[in-house]
């Protein structure tokens, strides 16, 4: 507590720092990563201090989130790494453990969702006819079904598009998508004080499915670094930080990436969106918001900021 409360310089990072449990997840800290850090951490420090103060038992979660490829991961470490440093002892969650179904088939069933959500769309329209049906075969096999350019050829795809995307809402970011009571528990036992707490680790294949336990005695702060870190359906998280970006900034992120061949598909492009609306819509439960830039953001800040990208 004394050291959260005194005068912080940044500690030069050393080659390797540790980082959240995620198998197999790759870091890649770059000098922007650690200028945000290092903007953020003496409000977060402040923070920290009155809510561990507040802690019957001295604990605190702190939730970094924000859209992908934003830098959550590596920003968290850097945090996590500035606390450790000063004695307090922190561990990096991820919550991309927890979604019930690993990536390749979350994909899959995102898609699944929104072009049975079409269909049905469709169907309820009264417009539905064998020939459409074949149309959207045919289009499914180009994956070119959830691009808008379309609809001026097929007027009945805004239609299904429409309905599609009403139907991922549903499913993105949810608990139909994702295990937000495990997550809820383990917060939970974190904050009783539990000394060893099973966490679930979650590769890529099916048969990369686990738990370790975790040894949390001498842990005060988890860090949860997450997409949904500032979802309504998580509970006892104290402080959110959002890392904002653009939908625009996030694409291109992820093309610089290039993890997949499909970065720049339509479908991808909606499910950014999607999930961008909802951090939108939690933003005003944040306790910091920092800009892609690196500034801090008031909420109003953040909110003229959109208005001016959207």
């Amino acid at each position: 507590m004394e050291a959260l409360l005194k005068d912080w310089k940044a500690p030069k990072l050393p080659d390797e720092i540790p980082h959240g449990d995620m198998p197999g997840d790759k870091i890649c800290i770059d000098e922007g990563h650690i200028a945000k850090a290092q903007t953020l951490f003496p409000a977060l420090k402040d923070l920290l201090a009155a809510q561990l103060q507040a802690s019957p038992k001295g604990k605190a979660v702190v939730a970094v989130c924000g859209g992908s490829g934003v830098g959550k991961s590596e920003i968290a470490s850097v945090l996590g790494y500035y606390l450790n440093q000063l004695g307090v002892g922190t561990y990096i969650l991820s919550g991309d453990n927890y979604p019930r179904r690993i990536p390749r088939d979350n994909d899959a069933e995102r898609l699944r969702v929104y072009r049975v959500g079409g269909l049905r769309g469709l169907l309820d329209s009264g417009r539905y006819t064998d020939d459409m049906g074949q149309t959207l075969r045919s289009l499914w096999q180009d994956e070119v079904d959830c691009d808008p350019a379309m609809v001026q050829q097929y007027p009945w795809l805004g239609a299904y598009q429409q309905a599609g995307r009403m139907a991922l809402t549903a499913y993105l970011g949810t608990p139909n998508e994702t295990d937000f009571d495990e997550v809820n528990n383990l917060i939970a036992r974190f904050k009783r004080g539990d000394a060893l707490i099973p966490l679930k680790r979650m590769a890529r294949e099916p048969n990369d499915l686990w738990y370790d336990t975790v040894d949390f005695a001498n842990v005060q702060v988890l860090i949860i670094e997450w997409t949904h870190g500032n979802s309504d359906y998580l509970t006892g998280v104290d402080l959110p930080v959002l890392l904002n970006s653009t939908p625009a900034e996030t694409l291109a992120h992820r093309r610089a990436r290039n993890r997949d061949g499909k970065v720049d598909s339509a479908f991808t492009t909606l499910v950014l969106a999607i999930e961008q609306k909802k951090l939108e819509e939690q933003a005003g439960k944040a306790k910091l918001i920092i800009s892609k830039s690196g500034k801090l953001l008031t909420y109003a800040e953040y909110r003229k900021l959109m208005a001016e990208e959207g």
